[in-house]
């Protein structure tokens, strides 16, 4: 009996007399060794991005050049002593309060700044700026949540309040103290490299972002305060003092101070 394949078709001149099938499908059959290979591939490949995600990774936790050292700043030459309605009032009665110790201060800071600026109606504000050259590990800035305490202050309030420049908002943190009779409303924020950054994710992308270029990124600490007990006057008042200053300095050197 004539066998004919499953796509073959079938002749119109066959005798009716005889019986006559088709071939059943044969099942597709793929070649051991090919299979093999392709496996053998995507496992190469996949080794391979592991590796250049590794290798990646050592560049960003390995970072060289300062930035420091490419782009140097001095806080005392960047921060006029006069802008906008303020002026600088030195050696006044007014403590401006250090996060640390001296000793622990030079160790976590290349620079600070501490000022006490007045305006035409005698409302004063105490400025402090901490400036590090490295903010990984253990050089990071550290939070007034933390140093005011630290000096005996208690610690009422903390939250996460933008400032609203012409250039744009300030990630800027507020805070409400206290040391017996003096009442302290605090500003203050962080700047890594030419960014401001707010909670340590924000920090830790800012960090591997300098790190893919083999750089170490500087870091500020921008914080000022006022002898208020009416929050919301301090608020503002502070606000106007950063508005003015701001607008008072080059774009790079405002980069530099509030990210913008």
């Amino acid at each position: 009996m004539p066998v004919f394949g499953p796509d073959e078709i079938l002749p119109n001149n066959l005798p009716n007399n005889r019986t006559y099938r088709r071939q059943p499908d044969i099942p597709l059959r793929l070649n051991s060794s090919k299979v093999k290979t392709m496996s053998t591939n995507r496992i190469a490949l996949l080794i391979a991005a592991l590796m250049f995600s590794a290798s990646v990774s050592a560049i960003a936790l390995r970072p060289e050049l300062k930035v420091a050292d490419i782009s140097a700043i001095s806080l005392d030459t960047m921060i006029p002593k006069q802008f906008g309605d303020w002026r600088e009032e030195p050696q006044v009665g007014l403590q401006v309060v250090n996060p640390q110790t001296q000793a622990l201060l030079d160790k976590l800071y290349s620079q600070i700044l501490t000022r006490t600026y007045v305006n035409t109606q005698g409302y004063r504000v105490m400025l402090s700026l901490a400036y590090g050259s490295d903010q990984r590990g253990a050089l990071q800035a550290h939070k007034p949540e933390v140093c005011y305490p630290a000096q005996g202050f208690t610690l009422h309030s903390s939250k996460a309040a933008p400032l609203t420049t012409p250039f744009g908002d300030i990630p800027a943190q507020r805070l409400y103290t206290t040391l017996g009779q003096r009442q302290e409303p605090i500003t203050y924020w962080f700047t890594v490299g030419d960014e401001a950054v707010q909670g340590k994710l924000q920090k830790r992308l800012v960090d591997l972002r300098y790190g893919l270029t083999g750089q170490i990124p500087d870091g500020l600490l921008f914080r000022i305060s006022s002898i208020d007990g009416n929050q919301d006057r301090a608020n503002q008042t502070q606000d106007q003092f950063v508005n003015q200053l701001l607008q008072a300095i080059p774009p790079g050197d405002r980069k530099r101070l509030s990210g913008l």
